[in-house]
């Protein structure tokens, strides 16, 4: 037995702590691991593949086809091939932004719903192979499994299920082109981590020449499971995303807008479709084990399309992506649209690498790493289980509590005051996904205070608040399935990202105020002038009525820093209008003063169509401002208008016409102004939009008045 004179000598409470813990493991008092063992897995757990997959946290998609020199979302199959031409093209560029900007990985669209080839299939002659590209000899696959090979990250690829240029597809034979392609993919260019699928399944397309519609059944058609079976033989390691028939190993989460449900389970059930609940949130007592990726594009479409340049998300908004996707128990695909020359735009460059350091720099250091931490349970006493595992880093170690023990707490001592403001807590999911809720409180100044709950755990959960200095923190699981299973929490300090904030007012006239972060506090004037810190501060929706300017800035309390300058004109409150001849609800969005919501007209409207709205009482208008749909799909942007006036809802003036300017290419809201004309009804009617179709769609209409 060791001497307790040859144990090091305490320095302060946290040795002594720990010099205790040595001398009974060496006395030989402590319990074996022997005597108690791991917990059972409960409910369905991770394959290795999807493990390792989930580790990877952050990758890329890279999207590049004839779309990208058609200014097309979809190509429809008969684009000419010798239209590609990407003549700067250095995948090394477009992987090596990727690894600077943190990700793990990188899926190339090898091939889109058009059906051309960014690989010289010898299946098919709608490929690389027959346009200028490299003279016919080029292969953008190759480029891309090299270049994720030269610098460390893994390699993925995308085959679109459906194909709008093959003559064959909807029959059988097209089965045998699909699996012969998706083997060139497997087994051409090396280890393959995930194979995409994509859910757009038949319609409209070229097909050879027929021109026609083909409705397919996406459940029974591919035969997914004869699929599946030559994709895991040919490459055992991978991991296969599908939001179509058969379940496959991972999930999409229902929305391309960036973010998975605060409430994330990993399972579903194994069998039976899956609802845009149980993409968003996943199933709690769901049978298989199919956890969520969040895909979105760093541009709002996914080709590139020179209409979005200036629309890159802000450093901010990608950040907050990341908080709604690897935060979440997801991983998140990021879209980098390729421009017709081959390379990224600086733009998109530029931002993803500045929100891959404010990531690194904002997790470099637990502050949790050192500190004391007390269990209310362990699992037999035992010190494999002991709550210290947590903050150990690069560890498969983790804390669990005895099996009847399915809530429990972790107080976490700090030994002096520290600042932070992010949470984060992992479950050891080989285990199974267990917690269902569980609470975070900071010890302030002497007392106990409750600064976030969150509900389900799983792979990696990150919570967000205003700074809090504290001496300890403790985290509680509230409610969970099985024994909490914990593998790492930790404490971190963010910068908090100052950027202009966003004002709007709703309906009701109420203002509100708010950015991209958590924790910048806001400081308004409603009178035009410039606010500072002593101005007054943003609480809660400030109710407003009639004209009014609004300024605001987000400030930093433990910094001092203030961000820029917002500043928005609002016109009378619009708290009595009555939009007419719109049934339901839906219509009022585009009075909500949101930008984000929209409405859009019966599709069984022909153009020209009218929008009428009461004001509720007679108003002198000298103008108007319309603000367009801001989505992607069919979005109707009205390019040429008329505007009438009626005091009766009956004789109509006209008060202006005319066209809403590049609207297309910049959809940001436009002012019209006009001679001033009485009236208590307005009629905006819609002659032409900007596709050339009877789609019409409102993201927010207002007036301005004399």
């Amino acid at each position: 037995m060791i001497s307790p004179l040859q144990l090091p000598r305490p320095c302060g409470l946290k040795n002594m702590r720990k010099s205790i813990l040595a001398l009974l493991l060496f006395s030989g008092l402590a319990i074996s691991e022997a005597q108690v063992k791991p917990p059972v897995p409960h409910g369905p757990v991770p394959t290795e593949n999807q493990l390792k997959w989930q580790q990877m946290e952050f990758y890329a998609f890279i999207h590049l086809s004839l779309n990208t020199y058609t200014d097309k979302s979809w190509g429809f199959g008969n684009e000419d091939a010798k239209i590609f031409n990407p003549t700067k093209l250095d995948a090394r560029e477009w992987v090596r932004v990727c690894k600077d900007a943190g990700m793990t990985g990188v899926i190339i669209v090898a091939k889109h719903h058009c059906g051309f080839c960014l690989w010289p299939s010898k299946y098919t002659d709608y490929s690389v192979k027959n346009s200028p590209w490299e003279n016919g000899k080029g292969d953008v696959v190759r480029d891309v499994a090299n270049a994720c090979k030269e610098y460390g990250l893994k390699f993925g690829v995308y085959l679109s299920p459906w194909d709008r240029n093959r003559a064959d597809y909807g029959k059988p034979e097209y089965i045998t082109y699909f699996r012969n392609q998706l083997t060139e993919l497997l087994t051409n260019y090396g280890p393959v981590f995930e194979t995409w699928f994509d859910g757009a399944n038949g319609g409209t397309g070229y097909y050879g020449g027929a021109n026609q519609e083909r409705k397919i059944d996406p459940k029974t058609y591919y035969d997914w499971p004869t699929t599946y079976a030559l994709v895991r033989k040919l490459q055992p390691g991978i991991v296969i995303w599908n939001d179509g028939g058969d379940r496959a190993d991972l999930r999409w989460v229902g929305t391309e807008a960036g973010f998975a449900g605060a409430t994330n389970w990993s399972t579903l059930n194994g069998k039976g479709d899956v609802n845009w609940n149980g993409r968003q949130f996943g199933k709690e007592d769901g049978d298989a084990w199919v956890p969520p990726e969040v895909n979105t594009s760093i541009r709002p479409e996914w080709f590139y399309h020179p209409s979005e340049d200036g629309k890159t998300k802000t450093v901010s908004q990608l950040v907050e992506t990341y908080y709604n996707s690897v935060g979440r128990n997801a991983t998140l695909l990021l879209n980098f649209p390729i421009m017709p020359d081959g390379t990224i735009h600086p733009d998109d460059a530029k931002n993803a690498l500045e929100m891959g350091k404010v990531i690194k720099q904002t997790f470099a250091l637990n502050l949790a790493r050192n500190a004391h931490i007390e269990a209310s349970n362990t699992r037999g006493g035992s010190p494999l289980f002991a709550p210290g595992n947590v903050v150990k880093e690069n560890s498969d170690a983790y804390w669990a509590t005895d099996d009847d023990v399915h809530t429990g707490s972790l107080t976490i001592d700090l030994d002096e005051p520290t600042v932070f403001n992010r949470f984060l807590i992992q479950e050891t999911i080989r285990f199974g996904q267990r917690v269902k809720s569980f609470m975070v409180e900071a010890f302030v100044r002497g007392n106990w205070q409750e600064i976030a709950r969150g509900t389900t755990i799983g792979y990696k959960r990150i919570l967000r608040f205003p700074s809090v200095t504290a001496t300890k923190v403790r985290v509680t699981i509230t409610d969970a399935k099985a024994s909490p299973v914990i593998s790492k929490i930790g404490l971190y300090n963010a910068p908090l990202m100052l950027d202009a904030p966003t004002i709007t007012r709703n309906q009701a006239g109420k203002i509100s105020i708010k950015s991209d972060d958590v924790g910048p506090v806001f400081y308004y004037t409603l009178n035009g002038g410039t606010p500072t810190p002593s101005s007054p501060r943003f609480t809660g929706p400030v109710t407003t009525d009639g004209k009014v300017e609004v300024r605001a800035i987000g400030y930093d309390p433990a910094t001092g820093r203030t961000s820029a300058m917002a500043d928005e004109n609002f016109d009378i409150c619009r708290k009595d209008w009555r939009i007419l001849d719109a049934p339901g609800d839906a219509a009022r969005a585009i009075l909500d003063g949101d930008p984000t919501t929209a409405w859009k007209q019966d599709k069984n409207k022909v153009l020209p169509v009218d929008l009428v709205i009461d004001l509720g009482s007679e108003k002198i208008l000298t103008g108007f401002k319309y603000t367009p749909d801001q989505g992607q799909r069919k979005p109707g942007v009205i390019a040429d208008y008329e505007f009438y006036v009626s005091s009766d809802n009956v004789s109509w003036r006209l008060a202006d016409k005319g066209e809403f300017s590049n609207i297309k290419n910049n959809r940001v809201s436009q002012i019209k102004k006009f001679t001033p004309i009485k009236g208590r009804y307005f009629k905006l009617r819609a002659l032409r939009n900007t596709d050339h179709n009877n789609d019409v769609g409102y993201a927010d209409v207002d007036v301005i008045t004399d």
